[in-house]
């Protein structure tokens, strides 16, 4: 079984997936992945690119993340070597938040997904809308009969 989640030396992950599908749901990778790209997984390493930050700071720049999510989606990015934790054991707390060096890699990979996230995404809208009756029917749009005219 650990065969098949190891991979060939010159085969990436990707490659394997298309290749064989996913991997064992014991697989490792899916929990990384699953963290990672969490909504808010995302946008914290997109944050977290910036600059050190602290947990008042994050919150409020990813927005619409409950205290709780936000603590345990970087105790997550945290225990697979993205985040480092700073305490300094003051009194009120502070603590602050960074990329590792291993996250900093991972945090430009996502931010490049997210800027053609959107740049695609007014295509993407308009796409999502329907059709206007216009487009809908063109035969019809076309003629100068009132009743038929959408």
């Amino acid at each position: 079984m650990a065969t098949q989640t190891k991979l060939i030396a010159s085969e990436s992950f990707s490659e394997q997936v298309r290749r064989e599908g996913l991997p064992s749901t014991e697989c490792p990778c899916r929990e990384m992945l699953k963290d990672v790209t969490s909504p808010w997984g995302i946008l914290l390493l997109i944050v977290l690119m910036g600059e050190v930050r602290r947990f008042s700071e994050l919150r409020r720049m990813v927005g619409g993340v409950s205290e709780k999510m936000l603590s345990q989606t970087l105790k997550r990015l945290e225990a697979h070597g993205l985040v480092h934790r700073k305490s300094y054991g003051t009194v009120p707390p502070h603590v602050e938040y960074s990329l590792t060096p291993r996250g900093r890699i991972l945090g430009e990979r996502v931010e490049a997904l997210a800027d053609c996230i959107d740049t695609m995404l007014p295509d993407s809208l308009d796409a999502r809308r329907p059709p206007s009756p216009k487009h809908a029917y063109p035969d019809l749009a076309s003629t100068d009969d009132p009743v038929t005219r959408l």
